[in-house]
């Protein structure tokens, strides 16, 4: 290796800043990029699509905090002794900004308030969905970079050129061992790889839609499929606490099953709509949909 080059990849020194006495959390600003990106994103797709951009602004309101409370609510679920065991700080539950947000709560919850909105809009929800899976991607590996200035959700240790310095207040227990890693060990930079995987998935996905026209939520089923491989082999190389389930980390299981049924719905809508729909707009497509009822057509 070039000896200009650094021997590995350091931590952020700082994951705050103050403006006055006002905290600005790096996290919380990763977080709010990625939506902002993704909802960029979405709103180009969308006109594209034949829709109203500022549809998707509507639709932001439904989704964002429905999937914010469902991170939250699959994180601290996943690890219940964290926050409800003996001595530990229920009050940490809310604490978001120390983060802590799952993704797979935040698509179950962000899906229920984006099947709300367009109920409310009339809006279809597999063109939505469609619309926004590439932005989601990469909404996804902007905010990922709130892990890297939390130092959390590091790999197991390793010696590569990019290894991962952590800080020593944030090494995590050794498995092996039952004690903290010893100061100086580098990891493997995990949450870089998920950044390196969901844009390398969403510019796949970009491709997959210009070249073949996908449509009725097949854009949304392959990112299931893409974002739920590239997580299986994620979580295998982590080492922070979490429920272990047959011997595996929950969220592995949670990929592998959603994966499978991603494969299964993808086939399925392959073979039924091999052509995308024609409008975003509810039952505008009455061979597919059927008639639409009066109270749910658009002004």
């Amino acid at each position: 290796m070039p000896s200009w080059l650094p021997a590995s990849l350091p931590s952020p020194p700082e994951h705050t800043w103050y403006l006055g006495v006002v905290p600005v959390r790096a996290y919380a600003v990763a977080l709010l990029a990625g939506i902002a990106v993704a909802a960029w994103v979405t709103m180009v797709r969308w006109r594209a699509r034949g829709g109203d951009p500022w549809d998707v602004l509507d639709l932001v309101f439904w989704t964002v905090p429905f999937g914010l409370v469902g991170a939250r609510v699959y994180h601290v679920l996943s690890l219940p002794g964290d926050y409800f065991g003996p001595g530990a700080d229920p009050l940490a539950a809310l604490r978001v900004w120390e983060g802590g947000l799952s993704f797979y709560g935040a698509l179950a919850f962000g899906a229920l308030g984006a099947w709300i909105g367009c109920r409310t809009l009339g809006l279809r929800l597999s063109s939505f969905a469609d619309a926004v899976a590439p932005g989601l991607l990469l909404g996804q590996a902007v905010g990922r970079l709130g892990s890297w200035f939390n130092q959390e959700l590091y790999g197991r240790p390793t010696d590569l050129p990019w290894a991962l310095e952590v800080t020593r207040e944030h090494l995590v227990t050794n498995p092996a061992t039952g004690v903290p890693y010893p100061e100086g060990t580098t990891f493997h930079p995990t949450f870089l790889y998920e950044i390196l995987w969901y844009l390398a998935a969403a510019g796949l996905l970009l491709f997959l839609d210009r070249r073949f026209k996908f449509g009725h939520g097949r854009v949304f089923w392959a990112y299931a499929v893409l974002y739920t491989l590239g997580r299986v082999w994620i979580e295998m190389m982590r080492i922070d606490e979490t429920e272990i389930l047959l011997g595996l980390r929950l969220n592995v299981w949670t990929s592998v099953v959603l994966g499978l049924v991603a494969l299964a719905v993808s086939a399925v809508l392959a073979r039924r709509f091999p052509q995308r729909e024609e409008s975003v707009e509810r039952g505008s497509d009455p061979a597919t949909t059927g008639p639409e009822p009066e109270t749910m057509r658009r002004a």
